[in-house]
């Protein structure tokens, strides 16, 4: 399942901003014109809602299925990380139906297309080296066990993001980070915890360790993702924020490729697509929406990177992380007891109260701009 999690950002959007600019000349040279403002204000977070479920459903999804694949005999540790970035092709027609404005952050002198190749490989094999630290932990552990503890991510990309973006802290913000670590912590503590199908209590170890590493790597990944369009490319059109997912998904893909051929996995797949409990039509089904689930999940993560912040965009991933052992329940038929509920309602208040902390910074920047025009 591991396959792209990564990266976000504290830019209240640039490209919002510029628009908001032109509008404003605009007003301007008219008499009396409407205020857009209301009407750009709603649009803009009709979008962010639409990200907020692509995050959500892709990432439940893609944890889901991907706990499916290794509980029903998938044992490749290359495919499942493959499976996670080849699905980038997909999203390739959005360079020709989706209008491509041109802003003037567009009209900025670009960067030489070799600095620009070196950090999208640079993030390439990066997202590899996580991908595969998610697939250990998810062969590893439980999926309840294994989603909680990747919502220590907000942590780690709160930390990486005061350091990277200057990204500041209100206590709406330390609220929802403590309500949200706790709530990802507390099932570590979980004495029904059960060991998959297979694993030992090393292996449980390893996929713990990995599944950390995971996490404090994902939330590092977010910030430098933000800090690559602040200050390497210097752009934020809808086509960067393509370039930023097809890009280091090609070089992710190809890195991986090569793993999956390196290891002689490659030889096991078809003994383990006979074998699958499920069959082989399941097999493949299985693999292609894990693909298409990261897919949608990439898109939305890096929407709400460029449009609202990293750790915004941390905060949507973490709150949809205890939906998982939801999932696990009613098709894993893992037990639902009062820490899991718990746990729950707590990453529910921690998204509430950042969501708030969202709402009033939207307010102040109307009102300021409000009162300057």
């Amino acid at each position: 399942m591991g396959d792209v999690e990564g990266q976000e950002l504290n830019i209240i959007a640039v490209w919002d901003l510029s628009k908001d600019a032109m509008s404003r000349q605009v007003e301007g040279a008219t008499t009396n014109p409407p205020d857009p403002s209301q009407h750009r204000g709603f649009k803009r977070w009709v979008l962010i809602g639409i990200y907020i479920v692509f995050v959500l459903l892709g990432q439940s999804v893609a944890m889901s299925l991907g706990r499916l694949y290794y509980d029903k005999g998938g044992k490749s540790k290359w495919l499942a990380t493959l499976i996670q970035l080849v699905g980038f092709p997909v999203i390739l027609p959005l360079y020709y139906i989706l209008p491509l404005r041109k802003t003037q952050l567009d009209c900025l002198p670009r960067n030489h297309p070799l600095k620009a190749a070196s950090v999208y490989i640079f993030l390439g094999l990066y997202t590899t080296a996580l991908c595969m630290l998610y697939s250990i932990g998810l062969m590893y552990l439980p999926v309840s066990t294994f989603s909680l503890i990747c919502a220590s991510q907000l942590a780690f990309n709160a930390l990486f993001s005061f350091f990277l973006n200057s990204q500041k802290f209100t206590p709406y913000i330390v609220n929802s980070l403590v309500l949200l670590t706790i709530s990802s912590t507390l099932l570590l503590f979980n004495p029904n915890n059960s060991l998959p199908k297979g694993a030992s209590k090393s292996k449980y170890n390893i996929g713990f360790i990995c599944a950390i590493a995971n996490s404090a790597g994902y939330g590092l990944q977010l910030s430098l993702t933000q800090l690559t369009f602040n200050r390497i490319l210097k752009r934020d059109s809808f086509k960067a924020i393509l370039d930023m997912i097809v890009c280091p998904a090609s070089a992710a893909s190809f890195a991986a490729v090569v793993g999956l051929f390196a290891s002689g996995e490659w030889w096991t797949l078809k003994g383990e697509m006979d074998r699958f409990e499920l069959g082989k039509v399941s097999y493949l089904m299985t693999l292609i929406w894990i693909a298409l689930s990261w897919q949608l999940f990439t898109i939305g993560l890096v929407a709400l990177i460029v449009n609202v912040s990293s750790l915004f965009s941390n905060v949507i991933s973490t709150f949809g992380l205890p939906i998982v052992p939801v999932l696990a329940v009613v098709f894993f038929h893992d037990s639902m007891d009062g820490i899991k509920v718990v746990a729950m309602l707590l990453a529910i208040w921690g998204f509430v109260s950042y969501a708030y902390h969202q709402y009033l910074d939207h307010h102040k920047a109307r009102t300021t701009s409000a009162t300057t025009m």
